[in-house]
C-alpha cells in the first residue's frame, strides 16, 4: 500500500520492526535500516540495478529477512519542489513493488541527502573509491533518517 503521508505512514506500523529506506538511482538502489525502535538508521547494503524483477526479488529478501514494517523511498524532488522525470521513476518503481508485498510504502523528500552523504564520508576521510562505492547506501540512511525523526516527532515507535 501506497501512502503520500508519513502520518499516515506511522500510523500502519506495528511496533518493534525495523523501516527500510531506499534511494533510488539509474544504476543502484542504497539501502538502509531502522533499528527496532526506529531511532537510528543504518546503512546496509547498495543493490546494483538489472531488471526490476531481479532488483525487487533481492529488496524483498532483505525486507523479509530482518522482518520489515514499512519502507521509505526517497523523493527525488527538483530543488523548486517540483516533481521530474526521477519523482516518476520512483512513484513507477513503487507501484510496481505495492504489486509484490503488503507492507506500507511511504516516500520521503530527499533533496540534499546525497550531498550531505558526501560531507560526512569526506568528513570521515573516507577514499574517492570507497565514497563511490558507499554513497547510495549512506544516502538512504539520511533520506531514512530524516523519516525517522519525523516520525518520532508525531509520537509513534
Amino acid at each position: 500500500m501506497i501512502v503520500s503521508d508519513i502520518t499516515e505512514f506511522a500510523a500502519l506500523l506495528p511496533p518493534y520492526r525495523p523501516v527500510f529506506g531506499l534511494d533510488l538511482g539509474d544504476k543502484t538502489i542504497g539501502v538502509a535500516v531502522s533499528d527496532l525502535s526506529r531511532t537510528v538508521a543504518t546503512p546496509i547494503e547498495v543493490i546494483r540495478r538489472e531488471k526490476f524483477t531481479i532488483d525487487a526479488q533481492r529488496l524483498l529478501v532483505l525486507l523479509a529477512d530482518r522482518k520489515a514494517a514499512g519502507l521509505i523511498l526517497g523523493l527525488p524532488l527538483n530543488m523548486d519542489g517540483s516533481e521530474g522525470p526521477r519523482v516518476q521513476s520512483t512513484k513507477a518503481f513503487a507501484r510496481n513493488l505495492e504489486k509484490l508485498t503488503d507492507l506500507p510504502i511511504g516516500f520521503w523528500d530527499e533533496r540534499l541527502s546525497t550531498v550531505a552523504a558526501e560531507r560526512a564520508l569526506l568528513e570521515a576521510d573516507t577514499s574517492r573509491k570507497r565514497r563511490r562505492e558507499v554513497i547510495d547506501q549512506v544516502a538512504a540512511g539520511y533520506i531514512l533518517q530524516g523519516a525517522l525523526d519525523r516520525m518520532r516527532v508525531l509520537g509513534g515507535p
